[in-house]
């Protein structure tokens, strides 16, 4: 990793200290290893105004890193041939666990409104970019599409939905992905686990039936079968 790129992940974990180490090894882990954080930044998918939305934004990795880009950016800390990172935005998100919830709140302060809540009814605001990241696999099929019906009527003109999920039929990334995930469900005191997986494809169509413009790019830094799509909204 060169200078640059350390140097911002450093910036967007060091504020989870506030949280507790834990946290911030959870931060640095998730910064360091799951490629769809930096991904996002280098290709310049965020817009650089209005209101970015993260449901089930866990402990506000993504949120952090948003203000520590716009940070480095302006100290002139930025890896050469990126893109310029959001300056405007104003960030909030959702989350249900509420240590989660209060390990953003102490990473971030004033600088993003976290709420506690579910993805399934609580309220987004109007917004430019949502992301929902890892979060339907949790809801069965029918509450997954109502979830991205609320999210088309939150999203503006012209607005992007950043969105990950796993294939299903990603062969043994996506069969190690699901133990993973059950086991975790397990320690989580949910057995049996309940997950609800589709094909990269079927997403794909699901979000296009929304009438959202969408390409999709593999995460396959990760041993699993995990797949980002942005979805636009026509601006028109």
């Amino acid at each position: 990793m060169d200078e640059p790129r350390k140097a911002l992940l450093d910036a967007a974990a060091r504020p989870f200290l506030r949280a507790g180490r834990s946290a911030w090894h959870f931060a640095r882990g998730k910064l360091r290893f799951d490629p769809v954080f930096f991904y996002i930044l280098r290709h310049g998918f965020l817009p650089n105004t209005g209101t970015l939305f993260d449901l089930g934004c866990g402990q506000g990795v993504l949120l952090s890193l948003i203000l520590a880009a716009s940070r480095q950016y302006r100290c002139g800390l930025w890896p050469a041939g990126w893109p310029e990172p959001p300056q405007g935005l104003r960030l909030g998100g959702v989350e249900r666990s509420v240590g989660r919830v209060a390990a953003a709140r102490a990473a971030l302060g004033a600088e993003a409104k976290i709420e506690q809540g579910d993805v399934r009814v609580s309220d987004i605001p109007s917004s430019s970019a949502i992301v929902l990241f890892d979060v339907l696999m949790y809801l069965e099929r029918e509450e997954q599409r109502a979830v991205l019906e609320r999210v088309l009527r939150a999203l503006e003109p012209g607005g992007v939905l950043l969105m990950r999920e796993t294939d299903a039929q990603g062969g043994v990334p996506y069969q190690a992905a699901k133990l993973s995930e059950q086991v975790m469900e397990i320690i989580r005191g949910r057995f049996p686990p309940r997950l609800y997986y589709r094909a990269a494809a079927e997403w794909a169509d699901l979000l296009e039936s929304l009438n959202l413009d969408v390409h999709s790019a593999p995460m396959s830094a990760t041993p699993f079968s995990n797949v980002l799509f942005i979805a636009r909204r026509s601006a028109a």
